[in-house]
C-alpha cells in the first residue's frame, strides 16, 4: 500500500497538480465543498485487505471541482 500511496502522492505534487488533492487528515465530505480539485486522494480511509486487494478512497465535489476544469 505504501508504494501506492507514494506514487499518488508524487502525482498530485507533480503532473496532476491542481488537479489532484492528497489528505492524510481525519475528513469528512463536508470538508471539500467548494475544493478546486477533481479528486483528493484519502490516505487514511483507505484499506489494504492483503498485499493484492486495496481499497482506495478519493473524495470530490463533483459541481466545483469540474466547474475549475472548464
Amino acid at each position: 500500500m505504501d508504494d501506492i500511496v507514494a506514487k499518488i502522492k508524487e502525482a498530485a505534487a507533480g503532473p496532476m497538480e491542481g488537479i489532484l488533492g492528497f489528505t492524510d487528515e481525519e475528513v469528512v465530505s463536508t470538508d471539500f465543498v467548494s475544493c478546486p480539485f477533481s479528486s483528493i486522494f484519502d490516505k487514511s480511509a483507505c484499506i489494504a485487505l492483503n498485499d493484492t486487494f486495496v481499497k482506495l478512497i478519493s473524495w470530490y465535489d463533483n459541481e466545483w471541482g469540474y466547474s475549475n476544469r472548464l
